[in-house]
């Protein structure tokens, strides 16, 4: 079993030893993190990748993620970074920085940012990814109408990622509702993969 300690490791570098630990062949990794994104984004990561993944915490910020191979594995999942470019060339990402839509008055912000997120479907099936990132994460913890069409979205099938660090920042991290805890690594290799990218 491969040991990664990556306490003090800042997003995404936890994730990306971890990928490059299984490019050299482990299929057994224990990795030492200490933040809750980087615990989230490791194990999602690993689990991904087919792995039977167990996290343990060892002290108030030190976890232990813990993957194997095996075959009660579960079959691995496409990560973002190995989706074929011809599947989400033509998709369209979007790209939510902040919680409203403009500037002059924050009500009016947020009341646009709610219909823009409900008018979202009417892209159909092109609509590939959400990922919210800095004061957009707010979205996806703080109740309205927001949240309502982001969980709608998910439902639908659309990718919400949700930047842990950001997270973290904004102490949301147990307040989150929807989508998935992501890092950079996820997200710009998603802007990268998009064929389109819509920032409201």
């Amino acid at each position: 079993m491969e040991l990664l300690d990556c306490r003090g490791l800042a997003c995404p570098q936890p994730v990306m030893r971890s990928r490059d630990a299984l490019s050299g062949g482990a299929d057994a990794l224990e990795v030492l993190v200490d933040n809750e994104p980087a615990r989230e984004n490791v194990k999602r990561f690993l689990e991904g990748r087919g792995f039977t993944v167990a996290v343990t915490q060892e002290g108030p910020d030190c976890w232990r993620v813990s993957a194997a191979a095996g075959a009660e594995a579960p079959a691995p999942q496409p990560a973002a970074q190995e989706a074929p470019a011809t599947v989400c060339g033509n998709r369209t990402l979007v790209l939510i920085t902040t919680e409203t839509i403009g500037r002059g008055d924050d009500a009016l912000g947020a009341k646009l940012m709610g219909n823009f997120l409900a008018t979202l479907p009417e892209l159909g099936q092109r609509l590939w990814r959400v990922i919210l990132i800095n004061g957009g994460v707010k979205l996806a913890s703080c109740p309205g109408p927001a949240l309502d069409a982001l969980k709608k979205l998910e439902a639908e099938g659309v990718s919400v990622l949700v930047c842990g660090t950001c997270l973290a920042h904004f102490g949301l991290l147990e307040a989150k509702t929807v989508g998935d805890t992501s890092n950079m690594l996820d997200i710009v290799t998603s802007l990268d993969l998009a064929g389109k990218v819509i920032r409201p």
